[in-house]
């Protein structure tokens, strides 16, 4: 996995950070893993796990009503937004639209609801050292680059522990899966991959594009992909959709040889930092993303 990694890194646009693992084994493989990178949207990933931790203590429900205010409203995605001041919306419904649209204005009600040291706090506790939100969703002012911090590392590391059932808790950790397989923008991961399950939160603004999700191939796995200072994002869409299909490859390989050869052994980190990059000279013309923010003897391993 490592080496198809670095290979694909090398025609990266911009700045790329990645990583991947193995959700039976736990082997983490990366590009760049514990770059700081902009987070875009999958900042939302943090505010809707901090919500279940509040539910889980009984500090809220989901049937909590919370009203939109002037301060909450972004126009960056999401229809919230455009209802006037005052209209009432639950918890659930907020926490739906936050991430299955990626409702900028949803998600700063819920930002406000749970606060955002909360959520820093958390994240912190959960080993997250690098995942930040200093400010509220503001997609119109450039500092979003810099307000909403996470690395592939950090990402791959809440997902997997969702994965596992092992985030707050079991009903949680299944709840939190269920609303992001209900994504709605599957421009990203999956657009290369067959009709499979894929729990995931993509995240874009100008320049920069993101998607982190759990695939449930054969042989199931958790990835992030990061992008930023791309020069368009039809080249960043083309290199998350690379990247997807090259991880998913390698992963229904490596199912095939654990039924053939049974597991491997115990995980190493195999994460590669600083690859050489440049601009791919090819483009993309599809539909732009919605802005917003195993008994023979063992062959060998795929790894």
């Amino acid at each position: 996995m490592q080496s198809l990694l670095s290979r694909a890194s090398l025609s990266a646009p911009g700045h790329v950070a990645i990583a991947v693992e193995d959700l039976a084994t736990g082997y983490m493989s990366g590009i760049n893993a514990s770059a700081s990178m902009p987070a875009a949207s999958t900042i939302k990933i943090p505010v809707m796990v901090e919500v279940f931790r509040q539910l889980a203590d009984g500090e809220i429900d989901l049937n909590t009503k919370l009203g939109v205010r002037s301060e909450d409203r972004d126009w960056g995605s999401g229809d919230i937004a455009a209802s006037p001041i005052g209209s009432t919306f639950p918890v659930s419904t907020l926490l739906a639209q936050m991430i299955t649209v990626s409702d900028n204005t949803a998600a700063n009600m819920l930002i406000r609801l749970v606060g955002r040291r909360s959520i820093n706090s958390t994240m912190a506790g959960l080993g997250l050292h690098h995942t930040h939100l200093a400010d509220y969703i503001r997609t119109e002012e450039w500092s979003v680059r810099t307000t909403l911090r996470t690395t592939p590392s950090d990402m791959v590391k809440l997902l997997t522990e969702m994965a596992k059932s092992q985030l707050i808790d079991e009903w949680s950790s299944k709840q939190m899966i269920e609303i992001l397989e209900h994504q709605e923008i599957n421009t990203l991961l999956p657009e290369p991959l067959p009709q499979i399950p894929i729990a995931h939160k993509t995240g874009s603004f100008d320049d920069t594009l993101n998607d982190v999700g759990i695939v449930y191939a054969d042989s199931p796995y958790v990835i992030a992909v990061l992008t930023t200072d791309l020069p368009s994002l039809g080249v960043g869409r083309q290199f998350i959709r690379r990247v997807s299909s090259v991880a998913y490859s390698h992963f229904q390989q490596l199912a095939k040889w654990r039924a053939e050869n049974g597991p491997l052994p115990q995980p190493v980190d195999q994460t590669q930092t600083d690859p050489a990059q440049s601009a791919p000279s090819t483009t993309d013309s599809s539909d732009a993303d919605v802005p917003m923010w195993a008994t023979p003897a063992p062959t060998a391993s795929p790894f």
